[in-house]
Order: structure tokens, then sequence, then C-alpha cells
């Protein structure tokens, strides 16, 4: 029995819809897979010396320590994604959490957690894919990167890769930082390494109480510099066909310890689409 011309149509156009979105999602499946295998193979590979030594014992000097609240209101998020998120926070700080970077070590965010997995306890969080809030095994992770790259700054240790966020999703509410301050990070291939290139061991130190995120980078050596991070240029540029996209540019200055200015130097430039119009008010 033949087709009748008018579902024909229907099918074609239905196929013709279709297949850019179809396309571009087998587009991703097999980049992810790319760029998952070639991580891989540069961590079996690499000429780099990975971190791999724990020890409970503390290292007597602190360098750089943060605090962020682990739970925080957003507007269309739910608190389930955000309790989650604090069980995530808490498997891969453990995996973390007094590891020795010694002199010429290279730290590897991913290398060092492992692959965030249901088998591995890890429960759906919040995670942000192209500008949307959706739901992830492992989400919320990009906290802890975010404090682990923003305490590196205050150190002596050189970040060696580092991803921006590509949207800015939410206004700034109560923002201690400057933007993009943070680093992203997506298993395996979006990855934060630090590289050790002073002649002292340094320790990462990790802790998830009942309301922060808690971090510390220790040393055997006392600090010798201070460092403060600030914001040099910021704009925000309209874009075609629409939208706002959000720049800066993030330096920082090394001070002795006498107070004499060492060095200023660029730490990242950033550009987000804003996911917000710009003249938003912050609640």
């Amino acid at each position: 029995m033949e087709i009748p011309s008018i579902i024909k149509v229907e099918l074609e156009v239905f196929l013709v819809k279709m297949k850019p979105s179809l396309r571009g999602a087998i587009r991703r499946w097999a980049g992810i897979r790319y760029y998952r295998l070639r991580r891989r193979l540069e961590w079996m590979f690499s000429p780099k010396a990975y971190a791999r030594r724990k020890q409970k014992e503390l290292l007597p000097y602190q360098h750089a320590s943060h605090r962020t609240p682990t739970l925080r209101q957003l507007s269309n998020v739910d608190m389930w994604l955000q309790y989650n998120k604090v069980t995530n926070l808490k498997l891969a700080a453990e995996k973390l959490s007094g590891l020795i970077l010694g002199p010429g070590e290279t730290f590897s965010y991913w290398r060092s957690i492992g692959k965030p997995t249901k088998r591995q306890g890890y429960l759906e969080g919040m995670v942000l894919q192209r500008g949307t809030v959706t739901a992830g095994v492992g989400g919320g992770l990009c906290q802890l990167s975010n404090l682990i790259y923003w305490m590196t700054l205050h150190t002596p240790l050189t970040v060696t890769e580092r991803h921006r966020h590509s949207y800015d999703v939410f206004p700034d509410s109560g923002r201690t930082q400057p933007f993009g301050s943070g680093a992203t990070c997506y298993y395996n291939y979006i990855d934060l390494q630090i590289e050790n290139r002073s002649p002292e061991p340094f320790q990462l130190v990790l802790r998830v109480t009942d309301t922060h995120l808690e971090g510390e980078w220790r040393s055997s050596q006392a600090p010798a510099y201070r460092y403060e991070i600030y914001e040099s240029r910021h704009w925000i540029t309209p874009e075609v066909p629409a939208g706002y996209m959000r720049h800066n540019e993030i330096r920082r200055r090394v001070f002795t310890l006498d107070g004499e200015l060492a060095r200023d130097e660029q730490v990242a430039e950033n550009h987000a689409w804003m996911m917000y119009e710009p003249l938003l008010a912050s609640t």
C-alpha cells in the first residue's frame, strides 16, 4: 500500500528538522569520547611526573586557605541537587586531601579523583551544560576545582591547565571574588593541572563540614610572598544575533613580606555568554 502524499511530506519535514540535532548529538558523543581517550593516553605516556603520594600528617606551614558555602539557594534550581552535591564533594575531597605535590610534580584534578560514577557512590548533582542547569552524576564538583584554583593563585605553584566557564549563568549575588576566578571541570579532558616548580613539597588539604567546603595549600617552608588577585578590566558586549557576552581580565600582584611589589602579572582572561540581562539587579 502506498503512503499518502501528505504523510510523505510531513515525514520529510520531520526528518529535515531532526537531522541537525541528531548530527549535533552524534558529534558531541564522538567528541567526548575522542577527547577522553586522548587524555588517557596523555596520562599514560606523558613525561610529566603526576602527584600520587598522600600523607595524613600535615606539613607545618599554611600558604593559602579558602572556604565556600556548600548550599546556596539559586533561582530555578532544586535544592536536592545541592544536597547531592555535598555528597559528591565529600567523596572527591577524600580522594584529594593529603596529596603531596613534590618539586617537579604535576597535580591533575581528574587523574587524582577518577571518574565519578554511581558505583563509586556519586549522586546526581547540578551540572551546567551549554548554559542550562541539568542533573548529572557527580554534578557540583566544579565547586571543588574552583576552590583549588583560587587557593593556588595565592601560592608559588604554577597553573599549567585551566578552563574558564563558557557561560555566566547567575547574576552576581554576594560575590566576594572577581568574576571568572574559577576553573570549570568535566571528566576527564576539561582538567585542572598544577605544577610545583618550587624546591619544596606542597600538600593539599580539604574538608567538607556541615556548611562549607574548606581547603588549604600547606608546605614544608614558610611563605616568602603575599598575593593579591584583582580584576583589571571588565566589559560587556552585545552579540549578534542576540544576547550579551561578559569579559574581564584577572591579574595578580605579588608582594614580599615587607610589602614591596615584586611583580604584577596577568592570570587569566575570561569571555562568557551571559544567561541573564546585564542590568538585572543582584538578589
